[in-house]
């Protein structure tokens, strides 16, 4: 194939046999003649273009890096191609010549950084966010013909998405301002952090005006030769009405003045709200989501939405879009919704009715063994490129591929390479590693039973309810089935019949519920086994009786130590480190905060965030006190437990469980009770996804202190090592709690809290009233 013709690839090689699956998002060439992808074929990630109709030969670019790469990003003359890879380096790949250019480098990690980057029109110009120190995202401009970069935004809000107007005169660019607290993002102390933005334009000229300058109301008064203009007007219009029809569209030219760029930033006339996804149209328009904040248990809103520069307004295209994408000429919108995919033309409304992508046609034939082959193979690639320890633990990592590759001939099922891949990893010798997903051939459709939130006795040849689990009825989450209006069992009443037919041990009491998960179900319920004084309630069962349980087991610790306390010690239970450890924590610390002491309960923690919220609560000093004339003085800060801590651990708790005792220790704050913790504090930030939609971890993120790497393999013992016995906890009891209050209450026994000594109020007027 000669290079005059279409479909001839530029200058290189074709890639080397095998199993070719692009990774990450393909990205078509403005001039629709290639697609770009990254492939794995040879065995390594590498830049592949080949031609759009799928005819000709494939050019390969070996690129670098760090292994893997992500966000493709074409020229406007499609001569380039921009890209991030998992080093946080950001590059340039020139298609001629093969060359890589380093734009730019993130300095740490963050699951901030949006990785976006757009070109200018005149492709000379490279828009993209780093990171600051501090998490800031900074807008920076990369000149490709100096070579030099340049940061036009002061690094004190957190900016986000640069997009180049396509007229090439401005800079489109969402920025916040009261992002600081949601900047640390690695601390839960951020999680109630109120996160809003605003759109933003920078003029890119220094010599051009603003496009929102006022616009003059001024009549303009026609001249005494307005006729012989007109004239001359009727005269050339036809030639140019014709010489409009043939012109050949020019190419927008970004004029950029860096000097004083920062003063040339001007908002857009929108207010502020919370703007993503910020696309250009055609000149002058902006295509972008707009989201608004959800109420209650109700989710938020997305609307897809167009801001047009020269009526200043904003225009709501699709109500409920997730996302899109905007084509090379900005003609037409590919729509995310609800509903599936949808191509629209762009700057109208959405029709959901019109232009959806049928993509159940789509069908691909796979090969099952191969897909296996290369899914192993990049899962060791992953833990190759992404693990945290760069010598592996001191695994020879390429003799551990070698020594399981031999058992992929042998796998039968999808499972079986979830196991190899188990085995594999597991000579890191790391926690948080896990394998999982994946397509299986055979899927098996789960039926979800029904609960009624209830422990249940056999008694007079019935089944009677031993225990009925009270909720927050107002919670979908806490929703008790028994004890909804209307409903009222309570402990003591039999289960006589379900839906009309009577129910009588030896039955499975739980085989008449299958199915039954949020329908009406109806129940024969009384006091008496024989039926007597019996009523027929409706009720509908729960899937899942966990947050029942786990509720009525906390506020019973509550109600225990609050008994053996006399009121004196507060009990607060923390499921995990992430959302709902943060809400059990406000909810159960802030109303028992005037107590002497706490017992703070970790057990069964699952993890998440680095505790730090909860840290920084239980150690808080008391400041002062504010004299008032009437009731009681008040106190700063008023939610502060300055008298002793205990806090319960054991072996379940792990990641930010482990962390949490951690740092309660090393911050002196009390003594732990329990069992050692899990001990897994390499913890994981995010990895490529498999070519089947599996999933792999490469634990990337290992604590130390200058005493060394620590907790990961060791947990975090007890200063007081208690065994829960079985025979103990099916009695009723918990040891663990009991010693923590033991604990606790010698503590106050030996260092009782005494009250503040209030001074004397002052005296300062001049006594006797004299000069």
């Amino acid at each position: 194939m000669s290079a005059e013709q279409p479909n001839n690839p530029p200058h290189g090689s074709p890639p080397q046999a095998g199993v070719d699956e692009p990774g990450g998002r393909p990205g078509g060439s403005p001039d629709g003649r290639w697609i770009a992808y990254i492939s794995d074929a040879s065995g390594e990630n590498q830049m592949h273009i080949a031609p759009q109709a799928g005819r000709g030969s494939v050019r390969v670019f070996e690129l670098g890096g760090a292994g893997f790469y992500e966000n493709l990003a074409w020229s406007p003359d499609s001569n380039h191609l921009s890209y991030w890879d998992n080093s946080l380096g950001f590059f340039v790949l020139e298609i001629e010549s093969g060359e890589v250019t380093e734009v730019g480098r993130e300095l740490a990690y963050s699951p901030v950084r949006t990785m976006h980057h757009d070109w200018s029109p005149d492709s000379r110009w490279l828009a993209y966010t780093l990171n600051t120190a501090m998490n800031f995202r900074q807008v920076h401009l990369f000149d490709m013909e100096a070579g030099v970069a340049h940061a036009i935004t002061d690094g004190l809000s957190d900016v986000s998405e640069p997009v180049f107007d396509a007229s090439g005169k401005y800079l489109w660019f969402a920025a916040s301002t009261n992002a600081g607290p949601s900047k640390t993002w690695f601390a839960m102390s951020n999680a109630d952090a109120d996160v809003s933005n605003a759109l933003y334009l920078a003029v890119l000229d220094g010599s051009a005006d603003s496009p929102f300058s006022r616009k003059s109301d001024e009549v303009q008064v026609e001249e005494d030769d307005a006729e012989d203009e007109d004239e001359e007007a009727n005269e050339d219009s036809q030639t140019d009405e014709a010489s409009e029809d043939e012109a050949p569209e020019e190419d927008a030219i970004a004029v950029v003045h860096i000097e004083g760029l920062s003063q040339r930033i001007v908002a857009l006339p929108l207010g502020v709200g919370d703007y993503e996804n910020l696309r250009a149209g055609k000149d002058g328009e902006l295509y972008y989501i707009r989201s608004q904040p959800g109420f209650g248990f109700e989710g938020g809103s997305h609307s897809l939405a167009r801001f047009d520069l020269e009526s200043r307004e904003e225009t709501v295209l699709l109500e409920g879009a997730s996302g899109f994408t905007v084509s090379a000429k900005a003609s037409h919108l590919l729509v995310s919704s609800e509903g599936g995919f949808n191509i629209a033309a762009a700057g109208s409304p959405v029709k959901l009715s019109e232009g959806k992508l049928d993509l159940d046609r789509a069908r691909i034939k796979i090969d099952p063994r191969a897909e296996w082959a290369q899914i192993f193979d990049e899962a060791w690639r992953i833990n190759r490129d992404f693990f945290y320890d760069p010598n592996m633990h001191g695994a020879d990592w390429p003799a551990m591929r070698e020594k399981y590759a031999q058992f992929l001939p042998h796998l039968a099922v999808r499972g079986d390479l979830n196991r190899l891949i188990r085995w594999m990893c597991s000579e890191l010798a790391v926690g948080h590693h896990s394998v999982g997903g994946g397509e299986t051939l055979v899927e098996v459709e789960s039926i979800p039973g029904g609960l009624l939130g209830a422990d249940y006795e056999i008694a007079d040849g019935r089944y009677r309810f031993a225990r009925v689990f009270g909720g927050l009825n107002w919670n979908p989450e806490l929703r008790a089935p028994l004890s909804q209006p209307g409903v009222n069992v309570v402990a003591g009443e039999y289960l006589l019949a379900v839906n009309g037919r009577d129910l009588t041990p030896p039955e499975n009491l739980y085989s008449r519920f299958e199915n039954t998960a949020g329908r009406i179900v109806e129940l024969t319920v009384g006091p008496n086994a024989d039926g007597t004084d019996s009523r027929t309630v409706e009720v509908v069962p729960t899937s899942s009786e966990s947050s029942l349980r786990n509720r009525a087991w906390v506020e019973g610790n509550i109600a225990k130590v609050t008994e053996a306390t006399d009121g004196r010690v507060a009990y607060t239970y923390v499921p995990n480190t992430a959302g709902l450890g943060h809400l059990y924590f406000k909810r159960y610390f802030f109303p028992q905060a005037d107590r002497d002491a706490i017992i703070i309960d970790e057990r069964y923690n699952g993890g998440g965030q680095v505790a730090d919220y909860y840290i920084d609560l239980l150690r808080r000093p008391i400041v002062s006190w504010w004299a008032m004339r009437y009731g009681a003085d008040l106190r700063t800060p008023q939610a502060a437990i300055p008298g002793p801590k205990v806090m319960i651990i054991d072996e379940t708790a792990g990641s930010g469980g482990d962390l949490l005792p951690w740092m309660f220790r090393q911050q002196k704050i009390g003594q732990l009770v329990g069992r050692r913790t899990w001990g897994g504090l390499v913890g994981i930030l995010g990895f490529p996804t498999l070519m089947d939609g599996g999933r792999v971890t490469a634990p990337n993120l290992g604590i130390w202190t200058e005493d060394g790497f620590v907790v990961e393999n060791v947990g975090v013992p007890p200063d007081i090592e208690v065994e829960q016995m079985p025979a103990d906890v099916i009695a009723g009891r918990d040891p663990q709690l009991e010693m923590a209050i033991e604990v606790i209450m010698a503590e106050l026994e030996a260092n009782p809290p005494t009250g503040p000594r209030k001074p004397p109020y002052p005296i300062r007027a001049r006594r006797g009233g004299g000069s």
